[in-house]
């Protein structure tokens, strides 16, 4: 992992690593193989919780936060909605980060992609505008953090997606997929983006040129 974090960093590309758990020593690796960020999310808020993970406890979650932030790296935390859980679990973890200090650098919001044959499998889609309420209030209470539309954008419209845009997310994950869950195609994204408005910066573009000549 270390190798493939200096890899991507003498591309001239940022590097995020999403690994679970980590100590001390571990962050400080990380952080002197030149790792930009390290995506550890709460998931949900501290009271639903246990409802969701048993693998581990929130305090651990907030502990490793703390060591990615000690070692110097950039923290990039968020959550999911549409476990079951309640709008007052959502402003729970919304306070959580956002009386982190300082706020976390990037914050994904995700909707649950339900995968057969998981004990969330008969859990029903989000209505979108559950989605643009997260993305507006995350906005609004950590100003400065990069507020990400994450998993689920599939069961979103392109309409409900340009709404997410206008209301404070800033970023989208790329690529045909996403950890365990598929995501829109290159070129659908692209063509959203292009209708939106968005501009990209010269890091994105030579990245796609150095992805197109391999």
């Amino acid at each position: 992992m270390l190798e493939m974090v200096k890899g991507v960093r003498e591309l001239g590309m940022e590097a995020c690593v999403t690994a679970g758990m980590l100590t001390d020593d571990q962050a400080l690796k990380l952080a002197n193989a030149g790792l930009t960020a390290y995506n550890h999310n709460l998931d949900t808020s501290p009271e639903y919780y246990e409802n969701i993970i048993s693998t581990r406890t929130y305090q651990d979650r907030l502990d490793t936060i703390k060591r990615v932030r000690d070692a110097g790296i950039n923290v990039c935390c968020g959550g999911i909605i549409g476990l079951g859980e309640k709008q007052t679990d959502r402003a729970s973890l919304l306070e959580v980060l956002s009386n982190m200090n300082p706020h976390p650098e990037s914050v994904p919001i995700n909707s649950l992609v339900a995968i057969e044959g998981t004990r969330l499998e008969v859990n029903n889609e989000i209505d979108s505008i559950e989605m643009i309420r997260m993305i507006a209030a995350a906005r609004i209470l950590m100003p400065r953090s990069k507020i990400r539309l994450s998993a689920g954008r599939e069961s979103l419209t392109k309409e409900a997606q340009i709404l997410c845009f206008q209301c404070g997310a800033n970023s989208i994950f790329y690529g045909d997929e996403l950890l365990t869950t598929s995501n829109p195609s290159f070129e659908d994204d692209r063509k959203l983006l292009k209708d939106v408005g968005v501009l990209f910066n010269k890091d994105f573009e030579s990245c796609n040129k150095i992805v197109s000549s391999l």
